[in-house]
């Protein structure tokens, strides 16, 4: 609740609006970017549902901290990476500056920097995560195209 004016009439209204589940979550968010066409997509709380949930991209996606040395240590490898496989149609290579943005999808747990998961189209509420292996280029590809869904050239055709 983040009222302007804060009295009982108010008060009432914000309760009856949430017994009826008419509320929506307050999710903290940096600005929506208005240019998003880099190798690596930003996603913030506001387009984290339309860019990581969406049912029509596999998303790599690396909650990140601006002032962790691991994560300033994997952005040229990300970058990389997001420029290896900028022709895959179906394939989303995304980040999120996790302490300036909600993570609106209890899925996806950012219990350290960085953190790295994959997002099946198919299966958005059981991502993977990349848990153990080098962050380099070469582990990295290796675990997008171990878990990426294959799709059947008929269907890109059509």
């Amino acid at each position: 609740m983040e009222p302007e004016e804060f009295d009982s009439d108010v008060l009432r209204q914000f309760v009856m609006a949430f017994k009826k589940g008419k509320l929506k979550p307050i999710v903290k968010s940096q600005p929506v970017p208005k240019s998003n066409k880099g190798p690596v997509k930003v996603v913030v709380g506001k387009t984290f549902d339309a860019i990581v949930m969406d049912p029509k991209h596999d998303v790599l996606i690396e909650f990140y901290a601006p002032w962790c040395g691991h994560c300033k240590k994997l952005e040229p490898v990300y970058t990389e990476l997001g420029k290896k496989y900028k022709n895959e149609k179906h394939l989303v290579i995304a980040k999120m500056d996790a302490t300036a943005n909600d993570v609106p999808n209890d899925h996806y747990k950012v219990e350290g920097f960085p953190t790295i998961y994959f997002a099946p189209r198919d299966r958005k509420n059981t991502p993977i995560k990349f848990d153990g292996g080098d962050r380099d280029l070469e582990h990295l590809s290796k675990f997008i195209e171990e878990h990426m869904t294959k799709v059947s050239r008929a269907k890109e055709e059509l």
